[in-house]
């Protein structure tokens, strides 16, 4: 128990906190925008994201990875809490939360594997998009101070590490973060800080039940919010996991990071918090500070709370314009530049679907959305392929004519199926050779069938052969062809 303790907790002990504490104060802005999106005060997205990181990390499928609230749930939330106010949208944080639990239960982190590595390029590409664009309004209209300071800390960043001995020991973001604070404090520069962005708590967050008529009417109210949060939250969550992933070389548990964030998400509701999810720009910052264990997950939502409670006169200090140096970092690590750079090597299909999720996300600012359409595109260009690789071999005379066919029939590839064959001079036996092909679906039965049929009513004896058991399984299920009650049907149908 003590050795899985340590294996599990304290592998990276230094690493783990100091990523956690760069993570903290990065949460901090992030947290207070995104209540500020949502229409509610900004302690509910700090509570939030302080509840949400803290649960995860022990009950969360992808150690390392960071959870908190967001700002793709926050925009899903905007309506609710506008027409119904904080103690409606604290309730379909609740349901939110069971509907994900559920989620996880019936094992749907396996569909995963459905999405295809052009899908997560373009989802990975679009969020670095959508980070850069987020720090834009604290570039403009600005006075050269807030330029300098944000170049200033990009120089931190990407030098830093290059120092001898202390690069190596102390993450180079938060060294930009205090070192820009002090500056500005010493200097007494005027400019945007976090204290700029909303009042900070002062108080520790207690348990808050949302209190709303427990009817069938506030349920239907609450469900359709629910409902999208949920399917938004763990969509983001299992992409990020994915990415995190592959940073660092480990495997992660798809199902329990969907229980995971059910569990966090009923927490920070019962906690006065919104709804959240695992943050890519976050976990990039973790990762890229030495971040690799639960600890820093546990860190980095702790120390928000102290700092935002016993630390706001510090806290609120903090300079915008190091945040922003902060965050363009984590854009341009998170963007996969290879995807440029390979662009004219990789298959048309291929840059389609990544630059169809980009768009679609970056237009709509809706990751569900952008991921849909990638995930449906790459799957009707797979089909089209795959329908392609169908060939019909023929061979013999008027007596006997034989066709060989290789390759899958489905829905896709039936009517190619169909066309191989001729049925203007028929033969007076014909052979259909399957031993190198495969049916699928009832499209490509039925496709059997019209060719079975055709022939027999041209006077040609048909037989079908090599069939493997799956397809035969199928075609004895929904076939007609070999029923003899039914061989004068016209079609197969």
């Amino acid at each position: 128990m003590l050795q899985t303790f340590k294996q599990t907790w304290l592998f990276n002990l230094r690493g783990d906190l100091l990523a956690g504490l760069v993570v903290a104060l990065a949460l901090i802005p992030e947290a207070i925008a995104f209540s500020i999106i949502a229409g509610v005060d900004p302690k509910v997205g700090l509570y939030a994201s302080f509840c949400i990181a803290v649960v995860i990390a022990f009950v969360g499928g992808r150690p390392g990875m960071i959870s908190a609230a967001t700002g793709a749930m926050a925009l899903l939330m905007v309506t609710l809490v506008k027409n119904h106010g904080l103690e409606y949208l604290l309730a379909a944080s609740l349901l939110c939360g069971v509907l994900q639990i559920g989620a996880g239960l019936l094992r749907l982190g396996a569909l995963m594997r459905f999405v295809s590595r052009s899908v997560v390029t373009g989802f990975v590409n679009a969020l670095a998009i959508l980070i850069f664009m987020a720090q834009l309004p604290e570039l403009t209209h600005v006075t050269w101070h807030v330029y300098a300071m944000t170049a200033g800390g990009l120089a931190i960043i990407y030098l830093f590490p290059h120092a001898p001995t202390l690069g190596r020991l102390i993450p180079s973001p938060l060294v930009c973060i205090l070192s820009m604070t002090a500056l500005s404090i010493a200097l007494g520069l005027d400019i945007r800080t976090v204290g700029d962005m909303g009042a900070l708590p002062d108080t520790l967050p207690v348990f808050l039940w949302p209190q709303v008529p427990l009817t069938f009417e506030t349920l239907a109210i609450i469900f359709p919010y629910a409902a999208a949060m949920a399917v938004v939250g763990l969509l983001e969550s299992l992409m990020t996991a994915t990415i995190v992933d592959e940073l660092t070389d480990t495997a992660s548990d798809k199902n329990r990071e969907c229980r995971g964030q059910g569990i966090a998400n009923i927490a920070a509701s019962l906690l006065g918090g919104m709804a959240g999810c695992a943050m890519i720009g976050q976990s990039v910052i973790n990762v890229k500070s030495g971040g690799r264990g639960r600890l820093s997950t546990l860190v980095a939502g702790s120390v928000l709370l102290l700092m935002v409670v016993f630390l706001s006169d510090w806290v609120q200090q903090i300079p915008m314009a190091a945040l922003v140096a902060v965050m363009i970092m984590v854009s341009i690590g998170t963007f996969s530049w290879d995807s440029l750079r390979h662009f004219r090597r990789y298959p048309l299909s291929t840059n389609l679907v990544m630059l169809a999720t980009v768009a679609v996300v970056v237009v709509t600012h809706n990751l569900a959305y952008g991921v849909l359409v990638g995930v449906l595109l790459a799957a009707l260009f797979f089909a089209n392929k795959i329908g392609h690789h169908l060939h019909v071999e023929t061979s013999g005379d008027s007596e006997l004519r034989a066709y060989r066919v290789v390759g899958q029939v489905f829905f896709a590839s039936s009517t190619r199926f169909g066309a191989a064959f001729d049925f203007r001079e028929a033969p007076l036996r014909v052979s259909i050779d399957l031993t190198h092909a495969h049916f699928w679906d009832v499209t490509a039965v039925a496709a059997l069938d019209k060719v079975v049929l055709k022939f027999r009513r041209e006077g040609a004896q048909v037989e079908v052969l090599g069939m493997n058991q799956a397809s035969a399984t199928l075609v004895d299920r929904f076939g007609v062809h070999d029923k003899p009650q039914d061989l004068d049907l016209p079609t197969g149908h």
